[in-house]
């Protein structure tokens, strides 16, 4: 191996998703700014019906016992809940389940939905800013991009070091880069079912 295709590779598991998920990572920010989910109440709850949607989804991982083995917090993570209670304060329907979920996967291809899922919650950071701007709040509308208990960075940083510490085969290592690349894919579909969504005539 050459020194170049050495330095070439990143050293942490973590940093090799983040590689693998630049490109479905930058396609799903420009299609975010492109709805404009900062501009209205309503356009920001189309937001948060793909938010709701897509941690309903995830909310069996984050109580499953292979995973909480894992991550033994992974229960107090999940946002589903908060994201149903910001639908409510925001008068709008628990959407319908969108067919395609993940379903039954490996624990490796698991975790590597919780990675992004996870990551999400420090770029919530900028975006519950953005949301005081609407009125609302981490207690009003905007709850699941509230900051998580113990923080954002230590909570992030405590997952990313567990990940990063597991022995995983040549083929969990796949499972994890797929997992994770088929999250990112995920949200962006829910995304634009969301805003898909005929409004109701005023």
């Amino acid at each position: 191996m050459t020194t170049q295709e050495t330095a070439q590779r990143p050293a942490l598991r973590s940093q090799r998703l983040n590689q693998i998920t630049h490109e479905p990572h930058s396609r799903l920010d420009a299609l975010v700014k492109a709805h404009a989910p900062f501009e209205t109440q309503a356009n920001f709850a189309r937001f948060v019906v793909a938010q709701y949607l897509f941690q309903s989804e995830l909310a069996s991982l984050y109580n499953d016992a292979r995973l909480t083995a894992v991550v033994p917090d992974l229960p107090a993570r999940c946002r589903a809940e908060a994201a149903k209670a910001d639908l409510a304060d925001l008068d709008t329907e628990v959407p319908a389940a969108v067919s395609g979920a993940l379903f039954n996967p490996s624990k490796a291809q698991a975790l590597g939905w919780l990675f992004v899922s996870e990551g999400s919650k420090l770029g919530a950071a900028f975006l519950i800013k953005r949301a005081i701007g609407l009125g609302l709040s981490e207690t009003f509308g905007a709850r699941h991009l509230g900051e998580p208990a113990g923080g954002r960075a230590e909570g992030w940083k405590s997952f990313v070091k567990t990940l990063d510490g597991l022995q995983l085969s040549a083929q969990e290592e796949a499972e994890l880069d797929k997992g994770a690349i088929e999250a990112f894919n995920r949200f962006t579909l829910l995304l634009e079912q969301a805003y898909a969504v005929t409004a109701e005539p005023v």
